[in-house]
């Protein structure tokens, strides 16, 4: 977890760039969740209501790198993810300004009303794609070193996927029940299921029974065309990935959840390919 760094506590000049953009703030609060950035704030002000600013100093080199990758995305996630307003460089510090979704994380658990939300999200971004000139790495080079000979060409896509569909990364919006994808800081190509995929085994980590789970999954349009083979290839590299990152024993049962995405495949009615 990285230590985050209040308003208050920002270079004078950096302020003074941010608001001069965004108006006056009315009130600020640090956002703890995440893992990839030092400021991460909810502010309101005179000029828009409701921002969320996230930054990260240069020094922070891996952290830079996402979020320059993430402010080249801004545009072509807007309306899966929350519009970018402004992004501001001064003081050795890089600030992206996003509009704030009044709203609330995604419940992923039994029972849970955000489901269809979270389904029709995931079908818009399916549709997304990256802006010519951006440099997005593919699911394959994620995980390179983790891929049997040949599984490459089973994970290649054009779709622009999120990988962390984690409930914190899912707002719910409370006006409209509308879901959005935040914290593009992750992104890589691949195939449209990928990040359907994804969401179930998040299913199974907020106590979903792997049933119930995979069920919903099925009703994912983009799963009903995932390949067999492009999903075992893609199992097998996320449990070798895990494995090596945390160990066998702490990787047991995470592992456990994306191999039961294998044994839901032959269920679907459709599998024509692979994106």
């Amino acid at each position: 977890m990285i230590d985050r760094v209040g308003w208050d506590a920002l270079p004078a000049v950096l302020r003074d760039e941010v608001t001069a953009r965004t108006g006056a703030l009315l009130s600020d609060e640090t956002v703890p969740h995440g893992l990839n950035c030092r400021l991460a704030a909810t502010v309101r002000t005179q000029r828009y209501g409701g921002l969320f600013l996230k930054g990260v100093p240069d020094g922070d080199t891996d952290e830079a790198a996402a979020l320059h990758l993430e402010a080249l995305l801004g545009a072509a996630v807007e309306g899966v993810g929350p519009a970018l307003r402004y992004d501001v460089r001064a003081a050795g510090w890089r600030v992206l300004v996003f509009d704030r979704v009044d709203g609330r994380h995604a419940d992923l658990g039994p029972g849970s009303k955000d489901l269809d939300a979270v389904r029709e999200v995931l079908g818009r971004m399916g549709r997304l794609r990256v802006p010519d000139g951006v440099r997005v790495p593919t699911l394959a080079e994620r995980f390179a070193g983790h891929l049997r000979p040949g599984d490459s060409e089973l994970l290649a896509g054009d779709t622009l996927l999120h990988t962390d569909t984690h409930p914190h990364n899912l707002l719910v919006e409370h006006a409209t029940g509308r879901a959005y994808a935040v914290d593009w800081a992750r992104p890589a190509t691949g195939p449209a299921w990928v990040d359907a995929a994804y969401t179930a085994v998040r299913l199974m980590e907020c106590d979903q029974p792997p049933d119930a789970a995979l069920a919903w999954l099925a009703t994912v349009p983009a799963w009903q065309e995932a390949a067999p083979d492009a999903v075992r290839a893609f199992v097998d590299a996320v449990c070798r990935h895990w494995t090596a990152v945390a160990g066998e024993r702490n990787a047991e049962w995470s592992n456990g959840c994306y191999r039961q995405l294998v044994a839901s495949v032959p269920t679907l009615p459709g599998r024509a390919g692979t994106a």
